[in-house]
């Protein structure tokens, strides 16, 4: 089977997308309002909507058309990994999140990344969790409120963080036995 099908493709996609969004948010160009939220806030938090559905976009045509595959199992959470960690730089740069948030969450990404990496030297492949679908979920949900400055996206990413560390707790007590 192809490595690089439709769902593997789409997932890539979402690599693209995100230093799309960072430049929209950072280069911070005022193209006037749109209800009180800057066009390029909107923009951005539109491509990022668009690049986060393709999460499930990409599995659903993998699954529903038999094109699973190693290196999409691998690329698909990664390019989650790299979308949600550049819009999240991008808003500690905009100073609407404390790095240590965004410290916090990315460790988790790359402990997990890492966890994986060794499960696969013993030739296991690790598909997304429970927790670490829903961990997305919640980070993109929290990533959207900051992005369209409503209220309560502090606490919203406080949560997300939380529920960032306990997958992180999950797919560590899956792997322990490889240590």
């Amino acid at each position: 089977m192809t490595t690089l099908n439709l769902p593997n493709t789409i997932s890539l996609l979402r690599v693209f997308l995100a230093p799309l969004i960072m430049v929209i948010l950072t280069l911070r160009i005022q193209w006037g309002d749109f209800f009180g939220l800057p066009y390029g806030d909107l923009l951005a938090g539109v491509i990022f909507i668009i690049a986060a559905l393709t999460d499930t976009l990409d599995g659903y045509i993998a699954r529903k058309k038999g094109l699973v595959t190693n290196f999409g199992k691998l690329v698909d959470p990664l390019a989650d990994k790299i979308l949600v960690t550049a819009v999240l730089i991008a808003l500690v740069e905009l100073q609407r999140l404390p790095a240590w948030i965004v410290v916090v969450i990315v460790s988790r990404e790359f402990f997990v990344t890492g966890l994986r990496m060794v499960a696969i030297s013993e030739g296991r492949v690790v598909a997304a969790s429970k927790w670490g679908k829903a961990k997305t979920i919640i980070q993109i949900i929290a990533i959207l409120v900051v992005i369209f400055n409503l209220p309560g996206g502090f606490l919203a990413m406080i949560l997300a963080m939380i529920i960032t560390v306990a997958s992180g707790v999950d797919y560590f007590w899956k792997l322990k036995d490889i240590f």
